[in-house]
C-alpha cells in the first residue's frame, strides 16, 4: 500500500475536479487527483458536448450515422484538454481508481491511501431512475446509454419533460425518430411559463408529442414495444423508452460516515463556503446539492480555491447563476423568474421586455421569433428570461450585469454594433426608459423651459 501526503485531494475529475486540480498545482499546492472512470465526467462524455453535437447534427441534416460520427468526433477533440497526460504534464498526480474515505483524515484509493490537508468531493452525479412499477424489467435509455444506439429508434418515449429530455427529444426528431415526452407535471416547469410555452409550442409544431400531467403509473414491455401507463389511465407506446427524469448526487461508496460527513437528500450538507461538516472536506458541483450544471461547478472551483489556498473568507451564492435550454428556440434564465420576483419584491417589480421582431439583424436574418423579459426592482434588474435563437449566449450580457448588480442606467450606457442580435438587450433598457422620458410631463416641461431660455 503507497502511502501519499498532499496539500490537496480532489475525488472526481468532472468539471469542478478538473478546475481546482489544475487551479491549485499551478498555484503551488501539492495535488492527488482520483478518478475512477471517464476524465472529463458526465458533461464531456455523456451531457453537454454529445447533446449539443447531436443536437447540431439533426439542425444540419446529418443523418444517423454522421450524426453519431460527429458525436465522437467533439468529444475526442475535448478530450485532450481534460486528459491525465495534460494533467499529469501539470504536476497532478494522478489516480485512475475510485477513492472512499478510511477516517477524517485519509481516503483509499486502490493500492494507495492519501492523506491530505484538504480534500474535495466533486464526484457529479448520474441520471435518477425513478421506482416506476416494472421499470426494472424493461429495457431503457438513459443520457449515459443514448449516445450508443447503432440504429435509430422508431418511436422514441421519453419519460421527463425538463432540459434533457426536451433537448434529446428534438435532435432524436430531426434525426427522423417519431417522439413521444411524456412529463408528470409540467414541460420546462423550472422557467417562466410564458417563456416556456414559446418553446414548447414551436416542439409540438414540428410533431414532437409532449403529454402534460401524465405521472407515469406502470412501464411494461408487449410485443417487442414499450409501453408507459399514466396515472390517469393514457397509455403510451413505443419502441424505445429514455428515461430524463433528474439527478441523483453520486456520493455511494466514498464512505462518508467515517470522515464524520453529513448527507442529505439532494448531496452533501455544505456551508455557504462549501465546506461539509468535515472542515476538512469540500464539496462542489452537482455533489453540493443545489444548481446542478457543468458552469456552477466551474464556479464552486473558483470559490474553494480562495479558502484552501489563501485562507480567504469565500462564500458561494445563487442569484447570478445562469442557465439555457438549448432546444429550438433556446431558452434562457438569469436571477429570478417573474412569479419568484413578484414573490420576493411584490409590488417594488418592474416588467420590461423587449421582442426580437423589434431587432434588425433578427429581422434581416428571419429570427424574430422570441423575447426578453427583465424584472428590475428600483432600477436594478433581479432576473432577466430569454427565449429565442441564441437565447443562450444573449443571457451571458445579463448575468454579468446581475452578478455585478449594475443598474439598468449601465445598460443603456452601451453601445452595441448594429445590426446585431446582442442590440436586444440594450433595447430592453430602452424600454424601460421610454416611458420615464417621453410619456412624462414633467421632461415635457423642462425641454420645453431650455429651448425658451437658451438661445
Amino acid at each position: 500500500m503507497e502511502r501519499i501526503k498532499a496539500d490537496v485531494c480532489v475525488i472526481g475529475a468532472g468539471a469542478g475536479g478538473l478546475s481546482v486540480a489544475a487551479g491549485a498545482v499551478q498555484m503551488g499546492a501539492s495535488v492527488v487527483l482520483l478518478e475512477g472512470h471517464r476524465m472529463g465526467g458526465d458533461c464531456l462524455n455523456f451531457g453537454c458536448v454529445p447533446s449539443k453535437a447531436l443536437l447540431h447534427a439533426g439542425r444540419v441534416g446529418m443523418g444517423w450515422q454522421a450524426a453519431h460520427d460527429h458525436v465522437r468526433q467533439a468529444i475526442a477533440t475535448i478530450e485532450p484538454h481534460d486528459s491525465q497526460d495534460r494533467f499529469e504534464g501539470l504536476g497532478v498526480r494522478v489516480i485512475r481508481e475510485f477513492g472512499q474515505f478510511i477516517n477524517p483524515t485519509e481516503v483509499q484509493a486502490g493500492g494507495h491511501v492519501i492523506q491530505a490537508r484538504r480534500f474535495v468531493i466533486s464526484t457529479g452525479s448520474r441520471p435518477f431512475v425513478p421506482p416506476i412499477p416494472g421499470l426494472d424489467g424493461v429495457p431503457f435509455e438513459t443520457n449515459e446509454t443514448i449516445f450508443d444506439l447503432e440504429k435509430p429508434p422508431r418511436h422514441l418515449l421519453i419519460i421527463g419533460g425538463g432540459p434533457i429530455g426536451l433537448e434529446l427529444a428534438e435532435a432524436h426528431h430531426a434525426l427522423g425518430c417519431e417522439v413521444t415526452v411524456i412529463e408528470g407535471l409540467t414541460a420546462l416547469g423550472k422557467d417562466d411559463p410564458e417563456l416556456a410555452a414559446v418553446v414548447l409550442a414551436s416542439l409540438r409544431g414540428r410533431g414532437i408529442a409532449i403529454e402534460e400531467g401524465a405521472m407515469a403509473k406502470e412501464v411494461r414491455s408487449k410485443a417487442g414495444a414499450v409501453e408507459v401507463e399514466a396515472q390517469d389511465g393514457r397509455i403510451f407506446k413505443g419502441t424505445h423508452l429514455l428515461v430524463a427524469v433528474g439527478r441523483q448526487a453520486n456520493t455511494d461508496g466514498l464512505n462518508i460516515e467515517v470522515a464524520g460527513i453529513e448527507p442529505t437528500r439532494s448531496g452533501l450538507k455544505v456551508d455557504a463556503g462549501l465546506r461539509t461538516t468535515n472542515r476538512r472536506v469540500y464539496a462542489i458541483g452537482d455533489v453540493a446539492g443545489g444548481l446542478q450544471f457543468t458552469h456552477v461547478a466551474g464556479y464552486h472551483a473558483g470559490i474553494i480555491i480562495k479558502s484552501m489556498l489563501f485562507g480567504l473568507p469565500s462564500k458561494a451564492r445563487t442569484h447570478h447563476i445562469p442557465w439555457a435550454t438549448y432546444t429550438s428556440p433556446e431558452l434562457a434564465q438569469v436571477g429570478l423568474t417573474e412569479a419568484e420576483a413578484r414573490k420576493a419584491h411584490g409590488d417594488g417589480v418592474e416588467e420590461v421586455r423587449f421582442d426580437f421582431a423589434g431587432n434588425d439583424r433578427a429581422i434581416a436574418t428571419g429570427q424574430t421569433r422570441g423575447m426578453v423579459k427583465a424584472m428590475v426592482v428600483r432600477g436594478r434588474p433581479v432576473g432577466v428570461s430569454i427565449v429565442g435563437p441564441g437565447a443562450g449566449e444573449l443571457i451571458n450580457f445579463w448575468a454579468m450585469v446581475i452578478a455585478n448588480r449594475l443598474k439598468m442606467s449601465n445598460v443603456a450606457a452601451m453601445v452595441a454594433p448594429y445590426p446585431t442580435m446582442g442590440e436586444i438587450n440594450k433595447r430592453v433598457a430602452g424600454a424601460y426608459y421610454s416611458p420615464r422620458l417621453f410619456d412624462n410631463p414633467r421632461v415635457k416641461r423642462i425641454v420645453g423651459l431650455v429651448q425658451r431660455l437658451i438661445p
